[in-house]
């Protein structure tokens, strides 16, 4: 069972939908593998939809971030959506709002 839902919302963007809990381990292997397979299919935006989120420890926010490494190198641009003030405040705390494109909707992070 995937801990993602992963859809296409035009040809260069791929969103990327987590679920609850965001805590690293096997997850953190499956979302490289979605990275992998999006960039190698011509994506040039990817956007984390964090709206479902309700608890992410400190081996997720890794997963952000070693995405995020991954995506640049790539040359695909990482969005995050809808972030919830859990997640943002855990963001906040760690400055790592400077270096994540956050938008309030998957819509308006789709759009750009």
């Amino acid at each position: 069972m995937s801990m993602f839902d992963v859809t296409r919302h035009n040809t260069a963007t791929t969103v990327v939908t987590f679920a609850e809990q965001v805590l690293g381990g096997p997850e953190a292997v499956e979302l490289a593998g979605i990275l992998r397979t999006a960039s190698s299919e011509g994506t040039s935006a990817v956007v984390f939809d964090l709206a479902r989120v309700r608890v992410m420890n400190s081996s997720g926010l890794g997963m952000l971030v070693s995405s995020l490494t991954s995506l640049k190198k790539a040359n695909v641009s990482l969005r995050l959506a809808a972030v919830p003030e859990k997640v943002m405040s855990l963001l906040t705390m760690t400055h790592l709002v400077t270096v994540f494109e956050i938008r309030p909707n998957v819509a308006d992070a789709v759009a750009e």
